[in-house]
């Protein structure tokens, strides 16, 4: 479980139980297909919003990112060169998953390699990654209102996230990382 104190900085504690996850439905997966298109059209925009908004709720995740970790300014962030190049893999990862969504093992190879890079090279707290899930989704609903504002996107992209939160955090314990 994780909190998050009025400064944006996370405080973790680790769940006794894993959380059982349902796979996504067909049409869950069709949705998601259905509604990412807009997104990847608009991938740096949206990439850059999804990261700006991380750093600006939730400060202490920057301390990943040595290019821009000292960076408070919102505008200083969106001309960030590195930034932008990190935002663009974020939706790229994102795509890859998208794109693969009615092949599991291609998604969980995919879900493996992102994990282990930021477990092991990267040394990012599994945290991160249930928070960046949830920032997504806010920065999608308000980019795309007349998309990602349906119940049935939402619930599907909801699950998409704790679908990738559920695995990558799986690796993490795998490598005794949790």
């Amino acid at each position: 479980m994780e909190g998050v104190q009025a400064n944006g900085e996370v405080h973790v504690q680790q769940q006794q139980q894993e959380e059982e996850v349902a796979p996504l439905s067909d049409q869950e997966k069709d949705t998601i297909q259905d509604t990412w298109a807009i997104v990847f059209q608009n991938s740096e925009a949206a990439g850059v919003a999804v990261l700006i908004r991380l750093f600006t709720k939730y400060p202490s995740s920057k301390q990943y990112f040595k290019d821009f970790k000292h960076m408070e300014d919102p505008e200083e962030m969106a001309q960030s060169t590195q930034l932008k190049k990190h935002a663009v893999r974020v939706i790229n990862a994102i795509n890859t998953l998208v794109e693969n969504i009615h092949n599991a093992s291609k998604v969980a190879s995919v879900l493996t390699l992102v994990a282990k890079a930021h477990a092991v090279r990267h040394k990012v707290d599994p945290v991160y990654f249930k928070i960046l899930g949830g920032v997504i989704l806010e920065v999608l609903v308000e980019a795309f209102p007349d998309t990602f504002q349906p119940t049935q996107v939402q619930g599907a992209w909801s699950k998409l996230m704790v679908v990738l939160y559920t695995h990558v955090t799986g690796v993490y314990a795998e490598l005794g990382l949790v």
